[in-house]
């Protein structure tokens, strides 16, 4: 414990203390004192003790359990949604597999062949554009144009008279009744298809497909985002359970016993849960962490009060974070002579992306600056200086908040296996993990620290949404197959 310990304070000193530019390390000490402490002091509120990390994992822990109890998922803000993918691939999955991914104006369709090396992948794909009269259109419209590029595809893979398998990454708020069964509760994203709200958007495909009559899909797979996520460096590496999003929004997945998916009947086996911990907090259970910044972020946003946890960490409202520190540092004159730019006063003026621009270890001041003058501010050294340190401690705060729910499903996992000891990989997509300098390395230490037990690997996904569709509709397929063989065992016994 004591080690741990010294090991938290030595990642949280890079904090308060240095950081690495290409000209050296920035010695905060060179800020006048004065300014420094009154900065800091603004600032401390982004900072967690290990006890309060610990804490945090504690409460969603909580609402872990409160999402997956029959009596209590209803009201639980960390909505725990059961997936129906019952396992993660086991690498005898062969075959040749499509995948829609639909999301926003664009879709693509790819074709996924699985080779007879354990670890061979082949994809192609082909991006097929929504024109906006069919965002707003029947969806009858909308899955016709959908079922007509599917077969486009298709002629040109010269896959047309076979029957494939197709997992759909279906990007929109769902409730999903089965693997093959997902109800649209509502459209987001510019889309206002009719007809579609309420429905069985796999029945809708299906039958766009039977209208045409020229091709046809053996089966659909439903898949979310972080779940395909998952799939996909699972079949890379075998032991991976946990998918995790940490880009524009922040999700993660596992795979959780049956026995504790009260919502489910069966009690054996595994299924995994799509956590949407981005919720986690909408009760207001983290009311006591919240930050000015955050509060006012929150009020400002199309949708107070909810994804609470998402707008502490996610990439869509970092940037904004940043720039609400600065925008208070500026009136208290302690920044920029006390005189803020038309950008810097417009929401959504301080973008995510320069975060990872300032805090690169190579060139990072001098990115500072070029990205200062761009914003129209007039700033010197140690106006760079403390930009850097801004933007810093907001992103460690990302990371480590990140880390202390990633660690809550580790240390879940492993106790509810009964092991002393879990080694396990967690699959991970977005940009802010994978653009971010700083990002994953501060996720991973504090996630020892909160996670002692458990030996864990990063696994950054390539195409989680693409591939890992269709190994989840090659997993479905493999364990219908499995399921067959045994009943037909059965009746030659009988």
């Amino acid at each position: 414990m004591w080690t741990n310990q010294l090991l938290f304070q030595a990642v949280m000193s890079s904090v308060n203390t240095s950081q690495t530019d290409g000209d050296g390390t920035l010695n905060l000490d060179s800020v006048p004192p004065e300014t420094l402490h009154k900065v800091q002091a603004h600032l401390e509120p982004f900072r967690f003790s290990m006890a309060m990390l610990r804490e945090i994992s504690e409460r969603l822990r909580k609402d872990l359990v409160r999402g997956l109890g029959r009596h209590t998922h209803h009201k639980a803000p960390v909505k725990m949604l059961p997936t129906f993918v019952r396992a993660t691939p086991d690498r005898t999955e062969k075959g040749d597999f499509l995948a829609l991914d639909l999301g926003g104006t664009n879709f693509r369709v790819l074709h996924v062949r699985v080779g007879e090396e354990p670890t061979v992948l082949k994809t192609d794909s082909q991006i097929c554009a929504i024109p906006q009269e069919l965002m707003l259109g029947s969806g009858e419209q909308l899955f016709d144009h959908i079922a007509a590029c599917l077969g486009q595809f298709l002629t040109a893979q010269c896959l047309e008279n076979q029957n494939l398998p197709l997992g759909f990454t279906f990007s929109f708020p769902c409730e999903q009744k089965e693997i093959d069964k997902s109800i649209l509760i509502r459209w987001t994203k510019g889309f206002r298809c009719s007809g579609v709200e309420g429905h069985d958007v796999v029945k809708l495909l299906k039958d766009a497909v039977h209208r045409r009559g020229d091709y046809d899909i053996s089966s659909v797979a439903m898949v979310n985002d972080t779940v395909g996520t998952m799939m996909s460096c699972g079949y890379k590496d075998q032991s991976c359970e946990i998918g995790l999003i940490i880009g524009t929004g922040t999700n993660a997945c596992y795979m959780e016993e049956m026995k504790n998916v009260q919502r489910v009947e069966g009690e054996d086996g595994r299924m995994c849960i799509n956590t949407e911990w981005g919720g986690f907090g909408d009760d207001g259970a983290l009311r006591d962490i919240l930050t000015e910044f955050d509060v006012a972020l929150d009020q400002m946003s199309i949708n107070p009060g909810v994804h609470t946890f998402e707008k502490m960490i996610s990439g869509m409202y970092l940037g904004e974070l940043v720039r609400l520190v600065l925008l208070k540092l500026v009136q208290l004159k302690l920044l920029f002579q006390g005189r803020a730019s038309q950008a810097l006063l417009s929401p959504g003026g301080f973008h995510t992306k320069f975060m990872s621009h300032i805090e690169e270890e190579d060139g990072g001041l001098e990115n500072t600056g070029t990205i200062l003058s761009g914003l129209g501010l007039d700033w010197d050294g140690v106006d760079a200086h403390l930009t850097r340190l801004v933007c810093h401690t907001v992103s460690s705060r990302s990371a480590r908040l990140c880390a202390a729910a990633l660690a809550t499903l580790l240390n879940r996992i492993r106790v509810n296996r009964g092991l002393d000891h879990l080694k396990t990989t967690v699959g991970v997509d977005g940009t802010v993990y994978k653009k971010h300098p700083k990002f994953s390395r501060d996720l991973q230490a504090t996630v020892r620290l909160l996670a002692p037990l458990c030996d864990v690997t990063f696994l950054v996904s390539e195409d989680g949404s693409g591939t890992g569709a269709a190994m989840v509709a090659a997993v479905a397929q493999r364990l219908a197959l499995q399921s067959r063989l045994i009943e037909d065992s059965d009746e030659e016994e009988e």
